[in-house]
Formats: C-alpha cells, sequence, structure tokens
C-alpha cells in the first residue's frame, strides 16, 4: 500500500511540474530566433513521439505509477533495447523545448525541476523493478537510464 501511495505522489508531483512547463506564459528572458524556435520545437515534437511510441511498447506493463502491475512483462525491445525509461526520456527532451521556445526565466527553472524529477522517479522505479523481474539488474546493468549510448543507436536491434 505504501509504493502504491508513494507512486501516486511521484506521478502528483509529475503533473504538476509539467503543467507549470505548459501554461507558463512565454517571455523575452532570451532571444527566441528562428532557428532555436524550429529546434525547440523539433525538440517537443520528438519528446511526445518518444514518450508515445515508449509507453505503447508497454503494452501491458503500462502503469499509470511507477509501481510495476502484476500483469507486466520486463520490456526490452525497441526503445526499450536502447534506454531504460524512454518515457521519461521522451517527456524530458519535450520539456527542455517547451522551456527553450518560451524564452521565460521561470519556464527554464521548472524545466529543469522537472528534468532533474526524473532520475528520483526512475531510481525508485528500478528498485521496485528490480524485485519484481528477475532479469532487471542484468538489463539494467548494460542499459543506459536515459540517455542511449551513440553506438546502440546504429546497431541492428534484434526482432522480436
Amino acid at each position: 500500500m505504501r509504493d502504491k501511495t508513494v507512486g501516486w505522489l511521484f506521478v502528483v508531483a509529475q503533473a504538476v511540474l509539467l503543467i507549470a512547463v505548459v501554461l507558463l506564459p512565454a517571455a523575452e528572458h532570451w532571444s527566441r530566433p528562428l532557428w532555436l524556435m524550429t529546434v525547440a520545437g523539433i525538440c517537443v515534437v520528438a519528446g511526445i513521439v518518444i514518450a508515445a511510441v515508449a509507453a505503447l511498447g508497454l503494452g501491458t506493463a503500462l502503469s499509470a505509477t511507477p509501481v510495476p502491475n502484476e500483469v507486466g512483462e520486463l520490456q526490452t525491445s525497441g526503445l526499450f533495447a536502447l534506454v531504460r525509461h524512454p518515457v521519461y526520456s521522451g517527456i524530458m527532451l519535450a520539456v527542455a523545448g517547451a522551456a527553450l521556445r518560451s524564452g521565460n526565466a521561470v519556464v527554464a527553472v521548472v524545466a529543469a525541476l522537472t528534468i532533474g524529477f526524473f532520475p528520483l522517479k526512475a531510481r525508485w522505479e528500478e528498485r521496485r523493478l528490480a524485485q519484481r523481474y528477475p532479469g532487471y539488474q542484468d538489463y539494467a546493468a548494460s542499459t543506459p537510464r536515459f540517455v542511449p549510448r551513440p553506438a546502440s543507436l546504429w546497431r541492428r536491434q534484434p526482432a522480436t
């Protein structure tokens, strides 16, 4: 019961941070040339796509909280072959892009807090994943948490 409560607290904290990033107004705290707006927009869209594809890739393991559910299986293929938490990676990329686009220093601070929040959430979640899935430790030892190793981007992924 305690894990579920803590898991929901993580969800609420994440929602508050994400809502703040999205709803805080734009400002002119830094120059936003077209190239920066383009890069930032690509980051937002790519981040959302990565998070959505990863969430769909979880299948029955998808859970509203960072507590592993009882019916899911450990996912190690697709985006999960590149990083252990591609949903979080996608969200962080989108948040960084949104902060760049905003031109608002307050949004940038909230975005930094949001990005800093995910390692805490991931470490907490990983302890539960290791308890739930016997192979998780080996997977975690060979797969980065959020950012893929450059070489892993070019190797052919095994068919599943």
